[in-house]
């Protein structure tokens, strides 16, 4: 499994928008239910001396979450695109687990349409193999370096590298709080700007990936969508740890473009949410049917 240095893009929304007036709908991705996760363990001793930066932050993180054999984490998420005051937009919800020493990864989860029309997925990533399964379809073998399998192989651990990247840059784009109840937030934000005056940042470009998928969906369905005439009307993205451990509780990203379509804007807006469940202490390994 590679820990791609990027979040994937949860649900692209089927679109063929309503271009003006339009109704059609089509596929969305998806996901499935997936197994309720475990239990909890010994915190993570307390660093020698106390963390300031992001990076201090980051490091001791990274740390604590290889303290355990593997990770579950529940993920939700919602995307939408709105033109004219209608909305086409699709939610989903479900689970990863993630080794740690070993590069194995199991994701599955249900996606649905506003109009109600569900799709379940899951996904194997053992090494550098990759096994499918989309609704009551058979398993079948995928690539795990192929750029459309990176974006259905969410890795949770992966935002830890991720920003630290983004506190690497110049002046450094990660804001810590140490809130009242317990936690370490490490938080990267963006007002509404044009996506050409901060294309070059890591999570600009991180965002344009996650909308990737949409916008090649938007010019199949007749939509001219440049680059450089897209807007980021907004970006925040937040790792939330631990104050004691370390250990990651949560991690959002929620952001939004527009892409303008005759003379007004189409709204994309995406939010993603995975949350930390605990250790796993199950076996992360292939169904009998594909071994």
């Amino acid at each position: 499994m590679r820990a791609h240095p990027r979040r994937t893009a949860l649900l692209v929304l089927p679109l063929a928008l309503a271009l003006a007036a339009c109704g059609r709908e089509a596929e969305e991705p998806a996901g499935a239910e997936g197994p309720e996760t475990v239990a909890t363990s010994s915190p993570a001793p307390e660093p020698s001396e106390a963390p300031e930066s992001p990076e201090d932050f980051l490091d001791l993180a990274g740390k604590a979450m290889e303290e355990e054999f593997a990770w579950a984490f529940s993920v939700a998420g919602e995307e939408g695109l709105t033109l004219q005051g209608q909305k086409n937009a699709a939610t989903y919800e479900g689970t990863v687990q993630r080794g740690m020493g070993t590069a194995t990864l199991h994701s599955q989860g249900v996606s649905t349409s506003s109009k109600g029309k569900k799709k379940t997925e899951e996904l194997y990533v053992i090494g550098d193999a990759g096994y499918l399964k989309e609704g009551g379809a058979a398993w079948k073998a995928v690539s795990a370096a192929d750029p459309e399998m990176r974006n259905k192989a969410e890795d949770p651990i992966a935002v830890v590298q991720e920003f630290r990247i983004y506190a690497q840059a110049a002046g450094g784009d990660v804001k810590v709080t140490e809130t009242k109840d317990g936690t370490v937030e490490l938080r990267v934000v963006s007002g509404k700007q044009k996506l050409s005056a901060v294309q070059g940042r890591a999570w600009a470009k991180k965002a344009k990936r996650e909308f990737d998928p949409t916008a090649a969906q938007l010019r199949t369905a007749g939509v001219p969508v440049e680059d450089g005439q897209l807007t980021l009307s907004g970006l925040e993205e937040v790792l939330v740890l631990d104050a004691k451990t370390y250990r990651i509780k949560s991690h959002r990203l929620d952001f939004g473009f527009l892409i303008p379509y005759n003379g007004q804007d189409i709204a994309f807006e995406q939010q993603v949410t995975e949350t930390n469940q605990g250790p796993y202490e199950g076996k992360i390994e292939l169904p009998a049917g594909v071994r």
